[in-house]
């Protein structure tokens, strides 16, 4: 098909058919008139065999000159015209020669393949009938017609998609069209439009590009230029080609609602950024959100905004809605930096130590710098520590407690889990409970010394204390409950009262706080502070 649209034109080397009726006869001037004007036929005609169109042209053209009412003329003149890919010039060219002889079957064949090389599917389908009219046979014509009606199927099926915002189809839809009308500047910026919604801007504004070069006041070309650089957040400079379009066309409906949305997002964003440079970080949210509303296609703005909406959901301490923020960022521009960086701060926050060093990673494989690779270092260092035992969770306290509070929380925990405690349990609850209360001397021999809290805190690897980062430790002698010493007591323990056939000495040394009933353990124990 596309073969068959593509065909040379055959350029005419005989005068059209001649009236019946005998020619005037013309004077010696008009004579020579018409011999000359037949000699540059002919050179024109040698000049086309050659593929020389330009000199063709020259040639055709003073044919015309020198003979202006010869159809034929005209038709060849069109045929050069069309080789030049010049089609709307070749049209008119073709348009006179029918007019001048409506028999001119290749006239009519040759104005049918302009409107079609230009888009007009309609017109070139009247063309080729008017062909097959005079001659029922021509194959050229009946291919060019299915070739008409294949380019007013696609048009209506990319109509369609279009509405259904379904670009690539429409993408291809024009891609086939323009087989058979490459000069269509109508289903180039179709083309061009939908692959920058696509977001395939280099390949859009090349279209738009090379149509401005032909035609500079073009306005859906310039409307075209305009939106590329709108979605790559190029707002001020999209906004000038979205008024150039308007200028040219005033009641230009798209450039006029683009420039509208890229005029209210450009205010909306720099209101935001402002409200939160300023500390005001709700009214900056709303404003985020506002923008966010604007424009769902503009991609890389809208990007920028989930960032910048998910930093003020951090500074709000909403952490999670900023992580959701940064993962609506990075779907819209998986290459964007700063939304893993922002994302990746949030997981730390978080304690999601995994999901932290998946975002660093990516980070640093995309900009292997200093800064990047010490962040990923402590991201993995946080992973580290958060798989060994949680010497804080076990005894119930905060990472900044103080030392006081740290021995309180041992002797709670400590009271809480010992095994003399559990005697009376199944085999199964003592055994976890003993467990538990290693794990609270454990936690408390660490916690309780400032150099290896130091070197716990920092994820230093504490095998030299007798730990690994597991949190195991060497085995010890069981401690029973007259080893647990009180805060901030030396000595005999604070417990060994509480012990059936304990001394009343050490009843007496009790911390005041834990003092009861010698016979507790027989009873349900009362509830610790």
């Amino acid at each position: 098909m596309a073969a068959a649209a593509a065909a040379v034109p055959e350029c005419d080397v005989v005068m059209a058919a001649v009236p019946p009726e005998e020619p005037e006869l013309l004077d010696g001037d008009e004579e020579d008139l018409r011999r000359e004007a037949e000699s540059f036929k002919e050179q024109g005609n040698a000049y086309y065999a050659k593929k020389d169109y330009n000199e063709a042209y020259n040639y055709y053209t003073k044919a015309i000159d020198a003979c202006p009412s010869n159809a034929s003329y005209y038709g060849n003149r069109a045929a050069t015209l069309m080789m030049l890919s010049k089609f709307r010039e070749a049209l008119g060219d073709a348009q006179q020669s029918v007019r001048m002889d409506d028999s001119f079957v290749r006239g009519h064949l040759r104005e049918g393949k302009c409107h079609l090389s230009l888009g007009n599917a309609m017109a070139a389908s009247r063309c080729f009938q008017r062909v097959l009219e005079l001659d029922h046979k021509n194959t050229q014509a009946q291919q060019e017609l299915k070739n008409a009606s294949a380019v007013l199927e696609y048009e209506k099926i990319a109509e369609i998609d279009f509405e259904k915002r379904d670009f690539r189809k429409v993408v291809f839809c024009m891609d086939r069209a323009l087989e058979f009308a490459p000069a269509c500047h109508r289903f180039k910026i179709l083309k061009a439009e939908c692959l920058a919604l696509l977001g395939r801007y280099p390949e859009a504004q090349s279209v738009a590009s090379d149509i401005l070069r032909i035609d500079s006041t073009n306005a859906d070309a310039l409307y075209v230029r305009g939106l590329c650089l709108y979605y790559e957040d190029c707002i001020e400079k999209a906004v000038q080609f979205f008024i150039q379009a308007l200028r040219m066309a005033p009641d230009h409906e798209k450039a006029c609602l683009a420039c509208r949305n890229a005029k209210a997002l450009k205010a909306k964003k720099e209101d935001g950024n402002k409200a939160f440079k300023e500390g005001n970080y709700k009214l900056a949210y709303e404003l985020y959100t506002e923008a966010l509303g604007i424009d769902p296609n503009n991609i890389k703005t809208n990007a920028k905004l989930y960032c910048n909406r998910g930093t003020v959901n951090s500074k709000l301490r909403k952490l999670d809605e900023a992580i959701e923020d940064c993962t609506n960022a990075i779907k819209l521009d998986d290459t964007y930096i700063k939304a893993y960086l922002r994302r990746a701060q949030c997981y730390m926050d978080t304690e999601q130590y995994e999901d932290a060093v998946r975002d660093y990673e990516k980070v640093y494989q995309t900009e292997k710098t200093k800064e990047h690779k010490q962040l990923l270092k402590n991201a993995q260092m946080e992973l580290k520590k958060s798989k060994r035992k949680d010497y804080y969770k076990i005894l119930g306290v905060d990472k900044n407690a103080s030392e006081e509070e740290i021995k309180k929380a041992y002797r709670k925990r400590a009271l809480m889990h010992h095994p003399d405690r559990h005697s009376g349990a199944s085999a199964e609850v003592q055994k976890e409970e003993e467990k538990k209360f290693k794990e609270v001397g454990e936690a408390f021999t660490i916690l309780s010394d400032p150099k290896k809290k130091a070197r716990y805190d920092s994820g230093q690897d504490l095998e030299e204390d007798g730990m690994n980062m597991g949190g195991g430790c060497q085995q010890r002698p069981r401690k029973t409950l007259q080893h647990i010493p009180p805060a901030g007591t030396r000595g005999p323990t604070i417990l060994s009262g509480l012990i059936p056939g304990s001394s009343k000495l050490s009843r007496s040394r009790l911390d005041p706080s834990l003092q009861s009933s010698g016979s507790w353990f027989n009873k349900q124990p009362p509830s610790l502070p």
